[in-house]
């Protein structure tokens, strides 16, 4: 039951619970697993445009967290019975695992269109056929939207830890680590944190001090860090003041990196706004551009908020677009070693094309301007 009233009615897999969350869709065609356990997803419905979901089961090496945090999934045909050495379980069993429940047997194209026509909306998946169309209307329209709820503090690590995985497939890192070179301490604002973020930068050979999203500044310069990272993360950027905060006392004192909230956080910092998409970027095929280079990237995204480029002051330069929609997917301070991008660099489970900002990163900790 979607909240203006369009109802569909579909075969019930994963955990037997209703559930509410903001409806959006996902391009990528692999990559079920990530998206499930990715944190940014906390408060939404997914809705997989690729019509054959599960058939390579699920994995644990797979999972970007310890836990799914979509409210539930939306699929066109749910694969009951996983073809895949690698897999460990059935999909229907991980979703059933987690609370999370799923429906398939559904027409996804025509749910796709509605959200590009008419915008992210609210959506109830229920197995209680008893209860009238109304009132589920009603549960639905009472339940509170994404930009309600500061989803950050729902997701972040409770304590800070370190971080000290690398890549366990055979990749090359994204910035080679220089034999008896000095090591680079950072430490990383977990607002909901992908897990190959962490990998990525422990592979380029950094180490990785994760703190809670609400660590004061003064506590993060206390460990006399080289740089800051500022990762991705649900929900409204509008609503984190104590990440912007502390952002803003860190970007005059060291290098800072931001993907995805990490990067609208920064836009705030810098003095812009951001605002809600009609649909937002969710998918692994974002075609963005580096306006330094002309060079075009692939990209995995994953947002629902973008940077207003008109709000910012001259300070700030917007360094990335979206081809699709010209919308904002980087920035970098005239002044300051400060960067930030909108999609994912890690990517997980791909596509790779912008790992170089890794190697970006790490110069800036090792003082060569980029």
């Amino acid at each position: 039951m979607l909240e203006d009233g369009t109802v569909l009615v579909g075969r019930g897999f994963g955990a037997a619970a209703d559930s509410v969350g903001e409806l959006v869709f996902n391009t990528s065609m692999t990559g079920y697993q990530e998206i499930l356990t990715d944190p940014s997803y906390r408060g939404q419905t997914v809705l997989l445009t690729q019509p054959h979901i599960g058939n390579y089961g699920v994995t644990q090496e797979d999972e970007e967290s310890p836990k799914l945090w979509l409210s539930g999934l939306v699929v066109r045909e749910a694969c009951e019975h996983a073809s895949n050495f690698r897999s460990a379980m059935e999909l229907s069993d991980y979703l059933a695992q987690h609370g999370v429940p799923g429906i398939d047997g559904v027409d996804t194209r025509m749910l796709t269109r509605a959200v590009r026509d008419r915008g992210e909306q609210r959506i109830l998946i229920t197995r209680d056929t008893t209860i009238s169309d109304a009132q589920l209307v009603d549960k639905v329209r009472k339940a509170p939207k994404v930009a309600d709820v500061d989803h950050v503090l729902k997701v972040t690590t409770q304590q800070p830890y370190e971080w000290k995985k690398g890549y366990e497939s055979p990749f090359s890192p994204p910035a080679p680590v220089k034999a008896g070179g000095k090591r680079r301490t950072i430490v990383a604002y977990d607002f909901g944190a992908k897990r190959n973020i962490l990998r990525s930068l422990a592979a380029c050979g950094l180490d990785v001090i994760v703190v809670p999203a609400t660590t004061p500044a003064a506590a993060v310069l206390e460990r006399k860090p080289d740089g800051v990272f500022l990762s991705n993360g649900p929900g409204d950027p509008a609503i984190c003041r104590y990440a912007i905060d502390a952002a803003k006392v860190l970007v005059k004192k060291l290098p800072v990196f931001g993907i995805c909230l990490g990067h609208q956080i920064l836009g705030h910092v810098f003095g812009g706004k951001t605002y809600k998409m009609k649909f937002g970027h969710h998918g692994g095929n974002q075609p963005v551009i580096d306006l330094t280079t002309g060079k075009v990237e692939i990209t995995s995204q994953n947002h629902s908020y973008a940077v207003d480029p008109q709000s910012l002051p001259d300070g700030a330069v917007m360094t990335h677009k979206n081809l699709n929609d010209n919308t904002c997917e980087g920035l970098r301070h005239k002044e300051l070693p400060v960067f930030s991008v909108q999609y994912h660099p890690e990517a997980a489970p791909g596509p790779h094309d912008a790992l170089y900002l890794f190697k970006r990163f790490v110069e800036l900790l090792d003082g060569v301007t980029v």
